[in-house]
């Protein structure tokens, strides 16, 4: 588009200009002919400037390498940390990674025992049709020998565009010949939502993100947790998504008429003009007569914020964690010539009682808010203040828990030894439940499994100081039973074992089980707020609070 511009700004210049040789033509102003001087455009004055740079200077630019360079000054100088132009194939991850859709087969892979290896198989995609199952290994894709390749190449060459065909063949146990499998590629959407029950009488649901479909998936949970007397919404760790899921989530939890959230955005078009606009939730609550907890931690971002602020401001929920993000800011993705998109800031966002819950943040993403004591606050119907100065505040703060120093030696020395531990824990893992699963092996992991897999890592070139300290080997039998409940499926298992170990989970459990409404569960967590903050006054913090 801009090279058929060039010619006629050449001609332009050098008509309207006298250049001596040698010297490159003046065009920041143009003589009419009554020898009136006008400005000329920003944009000629850059477009001129870079037809000069292509055409002298010592170094032969390509032109598309120039406008590239043009481009990322361009969104640098916007001094707007969300700012970026995806092509085409940024793009299709940057959607995959937001709505959980992508056009493949429906497998999840992972690298266990040296090869790409199936763990598990969506229900209603190609690959459950097909009849692949937990365990196969990819051992050729497309006529091509796949047994040595690493997970992105296998996910890289079984994905493709819906309805075309690859064939894939696996290696089975117990099958002497790999498998051939034909499949027809179609779009496959995962679940950003896990949802189970706890402790017989409550409930757990886990958000990934806020994808396309997460509010309807958190619908659907309630019925698997309908007979639960209390929820926990866990968005720890969830990096936000797409406003109107956020809207149509806390919609969920919220009486008819109430409020969501709010936005100030700039008016296209026209400088400094901005519209306003609140959203109000449209239905009945889903689950109005059972207890709510939030969690939250310092990566809940975004839409997860919108979600976690709607229903601390209406008192739907008490929130417990740490501090979130704090990313109050709109993004909006605009189409560009080339297939391209433009992720541009265009507003602001606030919570029902308008805190703005955004904090500063330069290039780099630190927090460039200054530090200070004194805060605004604003007070929900009722009567509980909350702190309006950027991203979620807890109504109780607690800490997450950390590694002790000979859990971090031991992570240490497992990396000196080249023991690739994650690994190592998840190939037992699977093992040990798909035995389970299949029968051939106990539902339960029993002590004299995780003895021999310790022993294991010591065989492996771990440290005998290592693998001798108790403490070392506790922690290595709560990883080992936490992954051998995931994968077995025994969520409400996994749930206990990861509440021995993380804090925020283990009191929301508690908090829940001790309280009868949601006014009791105010009540508790106020009360040990208050005891927090005395004791921070005095200087006796308590474990994992503040």
């Amino acid at each position: 588009m801009f090279r058929r511009v060039f010619p006629a700004l050449l001609v332009f210049v050098a008509t309207s200009f006298q250049a001596g040789e040698g010297q490159v033509p003046d065009t920041s102003r143009y003589v009419d002919a009554g020898g009136r001087v006008t400005p000329v455009p920003e944009s000629q004055v850059f477009l001129g400037a870079f037809q000069n740079i292509l055409d002298y200077h010592q170094t032969t630019f390509n032109d598309s390498t120039l406008w590239e360079q043009a481009l990322e000054g361009l969104i640098e100088g916007l001094d707007d940390p969300y700012a970026t132009v995806f092509t085409p194939e940024e793009y299709g991850v940057f959607e995959e990674d937001n709505t959980g859709d992508y056009a493949g087969i429906g497998v999840q892979i992972t690298q266990l025992n040296g090869r790409v290896t199936i763990t598990a198989v969506f229900r209603q995609t190609p690959a459950n049709e097909v009849g692949l199952v937990v365990g196969d290994q990819i051992v050729e894709v497309k006529g091509v020998d796949a047994r040595d390749w690493t997970v992105d190449m296998a996910r890289d060459s079984i994905r493709g565009p819906v309805g075309t065909v690859v064939d894939i063949k696996v290696h089975r146990e117990g099958v002497s010949e790999p498998l051939a499998f034909p499949i027809r590629r179609d779009q496959v959407h995962v679940s950003a939502v896990t949802a189970s029950m706890v402790r017989d009488s409550l409930g757990y649901i886990l958000v990934d993100q806020v994808a396309r479909g997460s509010a309807q998936e958190v619908d659907s949970a309630f019925s698997v947790l309908a007979d639960a007397k209390g929820i926990i919404l866990d968005l720890r760790r969830n990096p936000g998504g797409y406003l109107a899921e956020s809207l149509s989530m806390a919609d969920l939890f919220l009486d008819r008429g109430k409020t969501l959230a709010r936005t100030v955005s700039r008016r296209p078009g026209q400088p400094n003009e901005t519209d306003e606009e609140s959203w109000d939730s449209r239905l009945p609550a889903r689950i109005p007569d059972k207890t709510l907890v939030v969690l939250v931690d310092r990566f809940t971002a975004s839409a997860a914020e919108i979600v976690a602020g709607s229903l601390q401001d209406h008192d739907r929920a008490v929130v417990l964690g740490e501090r979130t993000f704090g990313k109050g800011v709109v993004q909006t993705v605009l189409p560009l010539p080339g297939d391209r998109r433009l992720r541009i800031t265009t507003g602001d966002w606030m919570t029902p009682l308008g805190r703005s819950l955004h904090i500063p943040r330069d290039l780099q993403g630190r927090p460039t808010q200054e530090v200070s004591d004194s805060f605004p606050t604003v007070s929900t119907p009722g009567g509980r203040v909350l702190r309006a100065d950027g991203g979620v505040f807890p109504d109780l703060v607690i800490q997450d828990d950390t590694l002790t120093s000979v859990e971090q030696n031991l992570l240490i020395e497992s990396v000196r030894a080249e023991i690739p531990l994650t690994l190592r824990i998840t190939e037992f893992a699977f093992e040990h439940a798909k035995r389970a699963k299949d029968g051939t092996g106990p539902e339960e992991l029993d002590p004299v499994s995780i003895q021999t897999f310790i022993a294991g890592l010591e065989q492996e070139g771990l440290a005998d100081e290592i693998v001798l300290d108790a403490e070392a080997r506790d922690y290595l039998g709560w990883r080992v039973r936490m992954a051998f409940a995931q994968r077995a499926e025994h969520f409400h298992h996994a749930l206990e074992f990861q509440a021995e170990r993380d804090r925020v989970l283990a009191r929301a459990l508690q908090f829940l089980e001790t309280s009868n409404s949601q006014a009791d569960l105010f009540a508790a967590v106020d009360s040990e707020a208050d005891r927090a903050r005395r004791a921070e006054t005095a200087g006796e913090l308590p474990s994992g609070h503040r």
